[in-house]
């Protein structure tokens, strides 16, 4: 079985983007808004704020209370719209439960939507999307790339696409079908979806199932893309009231299958490290198609 190395495709990707960048008559400001203080999302936008500044992008972490309200971060978005040269706005996800996360995500402006959740960004992406100037989701275009990177034919082939959440299976789904491609989308009312998997020499995975894929449940010499993530505590058995150490798994059980699959995108490792990269590339696409 073969890892393939989502760092090495990020750095790719992103020495792309740097020479892009380098090219503008501006310089794009990319915001992350962060609501409330969770050490996991602020590290992670503090990841993504070095990784934007690394291309030549600016990073603006606008940061709000947890006690905020809808209608007052709507009001800040708003704002932050407007900002000169802004090419690009995600929220960070989760949102506090008193937050409305529809009514914040639709507040952005659809052109500036690199994370395609808004409504009206994401009805454009289902209608009508065009790969050279419009955004789509991060993480799908993630699992495209890792995909890409084996040079495989795919006429042909049977690829099932395991979960159609907004995040990973329904995007990827829509991606494949805007390339001709025939795949399976497959969910928790699918019936025979053992039978399915067992049948598919791709297999796109987002369900946020710890190692739910094992060996014998898949095809020899499958290609494997685990967009999944779950928090794991390695089975540890600790004396009563402590609390076991943690680690982020996939949807693959990669020791299970590693005498079986072909290709095994690793989590973390795999589809992570190339989704914040197709973030930037987005705001790239942004910053190339408006006029600051």
């Amino acid at each position: 079985m073969t890892i393939l190395d989502g760092k090495k495709i990020r750095d790719q990707i992103l020495s792309k983007i740097k020479d892009e960048v380098a090219t503008l008559s501006f310089q794009p400001i990319f915001c992350d808004i962060l609501v409330g203080d969770d050490p996991a999302s602020r590290q992670y936008v503090e990841m993504k704020g070095k990784t934007a500044e690394r291309v030549g992008i600016h990073f603006h972490k606008a940061a709000f209370p947890a006690s905020i309200s809808t209608e007052d971060l709507v009001k800040e978005i708003k704002i932050i719209n407007k900002i000169p040269n802004i090419c690009g706005i995600i929220v960070q996800l989760p949102l506090p439960g008193s937050i409305e996360k529809k009514a914040v995500l639709d507040s952005i402006d659809p052109r500036l939507d690199v994370d395609c959740l808004g409504i009206l960004a994401s009805e454009k992406f289902y209608k009508n999307y065009n790969s050279q100037t419009d955004l789509a989701c991060p993480t799908a275009l993630a699992c495209m790339a890792l995909l890409d990177s084996l040079n495989l034919n795919l006429k042909g082939k049977i690829i099932v696409v395991l979960g159609q959440g907004d995040l990973v299976g329904k995007p990827t789904s829509a991606l494949l079908r805007y390339r001709g491609l025939t795949y399976l989308p497959v969910d928790k009312r699918t019936e025979n979806k053992e039978y399915l998997l067992q049948q598919a020499d791709i297999v796109i995975s987002g369900i946020g199932k710890g190692k739910y894929i094992t060996g014998n449940m898949i095809k020899f010499g499958a290609v494997l893309i685990d967009a999944g993530t779950s928090e794991d505590t390695l089975g540890a058995k600790l004396p009563f009231g402590s609390l076991a150490p943690k680690t982020i798994v996939g949807d693959v059980d990669s020791e299970s299958v590693k005498n079986v699959a072909g290709y095994l995108s690793p989590v973390p490792g795999g589809v992570g490290p190339i989704t914040v990269a197709m973030l930037l590339n987005n705001v790239l696409k942004v910053a190339q198609h408006l006029t600051p």
